[in-house]
């Protein structure tokens, strides 16, 4: 540590708190009280309420050595924005609490909270309390995100009937093929002062990894055009384990068309300079954060003219399995939840 940083210390738990939130502005009428008092308080009157908690542990989820603090703050905000926006509704108000080890310096949370405040300021999301404490193993950030949608417009997991069309938005496989092209350069710096990484013409799926969005323009997009879906999730453990959860709550099964799987130009080149196979990256990746809903089949003819949306196949009944549909059509390849474990050892 340098001499102009700040040791947490100095500050004690309720100095460190004011620094951070300091001059924070509401964005919603929902939000009547903020930091300051031993808890905020929200008020929602014809709204149902939405509650998402996520948590992020440094050498699980995140790797300090790519991943700059802002970048840090502002994903893990936004990946619980995405939550709320699965389930059709706005996120309106977040809690941050952090576990920190003396490593990290005042300056270096003013930098993470810097990034949660980007995010809070883009979407629209008050930022209205949190906790802080000593950590013995790195950085853990937990939020916990509150929305609101109205009774009739909340969409679940369970909704999705037989013949439902299954669409997601976006591309699919850029963050994971993002993050294994930042491994591999942080394998290649090691030991190496003057190494400068190389993501010429790859730039895409690095901030796919590094900075995500949530889809909050797919959900605006679709209750301007009058389509609420049946069901819907975000992609956030991969393609295949979403559909899996979708059919399992839903009681149906599920074909999705191997060559109508939205995969990006940056993506099919990393996954060939790895060689790596593509759709096992674009259905078992994670962390791309996209909308995966079904919509019923009368209202084909709307989703396919939205941008951002692709039909990628339909729902079936359950005892025909979950399964993808080979890119020559003759082969149906069972789908298996081969995306992301946070207890598996390896």
């Amino acid at each position: 540590m340098n001499h102009s940083e700040t040791e947490i210390a100095q500050l004690g738990e309720f100095g460190l708190i004011d620094r951070l939130t300091r001059d924070i502005k509401f964005h919603n009428a929902s939000t009547i009280k903020g930091v300051g008092d031993d808890a905020a308080v929200m008020s929602y009157h014809d709204s149902e309420v939405l509650i998402s908690s996520d948590m992020l542990v440094e050498g699980v989820h995140f790797d300090l050595t790519y991943m700059p603090l802002k970048h840090l703050g502002y994903k893990a905000a936004v990946v619980n924005f995405s939550d709320i926006y699965a389930m059709n509704g706005k996120p309106r108000q977040i809690t941050v609490s952090l576990a920190v080890s003396s490593r990290f310096t005042v300056e270096h949370l003013e930098e993470l909270y810097s990034g949660i405040r980007l995010a809070c300021e883009i979407y629209g999301v008050d930022l209205v309390g949190g906790d802080t404490t000593g950590s013995k193993s790195g950085l853990v950030i937990s939020i916990t995100c509150v929305g609101d949608a109205s009774k009739d417009s909340i969409v679940y997991r369970d909704g999705a009937r037989p013949t439902d069309l299954i669409c997601v938005s976006g591309d699919l496989g850029a963050a994971y093929m993002g993050l294994q092209l930042l491994e591999r350069e942080k394998v290649a710096s090691a030991g190496r002062q003057d190494f400068v990484p190389d993501f010429a013409g790859k730039e895409y799926i690095v901030e796919r990894q590094l900075k995500p969005e949530a889809r909050r323009d797919i959900i605006d997009e679709l209750a301007k055009n009058g389509i609420k879906p049946t069901s819907m999730m975000d992609v956030s453990d991969g393609l295949s384990s979403e559909l899996l959860h979708i059919c399992k709550q839903s009681h149906t099964g599920c074909r999705v068309y191997e060559d109508r799987i939205p995969i990006d130009y940056q993506t099919a080149v990393m996954a060939e300079e790895l060689n790596m196979n593509l759709v096992t990256a674009a259905m078992n990746g994670g962390e791309d954060y996209e909308l995966l809903f079904t919509v019923p089949l009368s209202d084909h003819d709307r989703i396919e003219k939205l941008p951002g949306i692709k039909i990628i196949g339909y729902i079936t009944e359950p005892d025909l399995g979950c399964a993808l549909i080979t890119r020559d059509g003759e082969s149906e390849i069972p789908l298996t939840a081969q995306g992301w474990n946070h207890f598996d050892k390896k």
